[in-house]
């Protein structure tokens, strides 16, 4: 959450002694950069940090995107260095034919957005539309796909599709009808799913830019 990367962020700057504003300038961002994300968490908005913002704080705080990101590796310096991956960002069609036997997509064919340590799999990247897993991934998040996990764990989140071929993000609930529902701040209805449905991989991660 945007808060807890703000913590991080504010532990850095009183280890270095530099205001959020000088901070921000020497990094090449605006200077009220900092301020904004704060703005953002106040307003309710606390669901992400922009990777590309976090690469250019990272070495004027004197730390890295991971641990700024997640809190997880050195805190001090890049000693342990992020492992940044470029995951190919499809549209909502073109995961629904990944559950193809013989699927025709080519990955490379599509741009890219930047992660830092995944675990180990075979990723797929998409832009979440509308507000059915607002609780989890507002509109215009990136979710992040393992498509080598389809075991289903209760409560967990994943992209499917039916027979159509028409994918979707939503969470698994075993003990409701139908089984995948969304997880959203609004009265929202399940989907409408027709025939067998296929696991195109689970989400591990959703991020927005700010």
């Amino acid at each position: 959450m945007l808060s807890d990367v703000l913590n991080r962020i504010q532990k850095r700057l009183d280890a270095v002694g530099l205001k959020e504003s000088r901070a921000a300038t020497l990094a090449g961002l605006s200077n009220s950069a900092i301020r904004n994300m704060r703005r953002a968490v106040a307003a309710g908005k606390d669901q992400g940090a922009s990777i590309k913002t976090l690469e250019k704080l990272a070495p004027v705080l004197e730390t890295n995107v991971a641990w700024l990101l997640e809190g997880t590796g050195n805190e001090e310096g890049d000693l342990s260095p992020a492992a940044i991956a470029d995951v190919p960002l499809v549209s909502w069609v073109s995961a629904g034919e990944l559950t193809h036997q013989d699927p025709v997509i080519d990955l490379d064919d599509y741009p890219t957005v930047p992660t830092v340590n995944l675990p180990e799999g075979n990723w797929i990247a998409l832009r979440v539309e509308g507000p059915s897993m607002n609780k989890i991934s507002p509109p215009d998040s990136i979710i992040f796909v393992n498509l080598n996990d389809k075991r289903l764990v209760p409560n967990g989140c994943y992209v499917i599709c039916d027979e159509t071929g028409k994918a979707t993000y939503k969470r698994y609930r075993p003990g409701e009808e139908p089984q995948f529902q969304p997880a959203s701040y609004e009265n929202i209805q399940p989907p409408h799913l027709e025939g067998a449905i296929n696991i195109i991989g689970r989400v591990k991660r959703s991020i927005i830019d700010m």
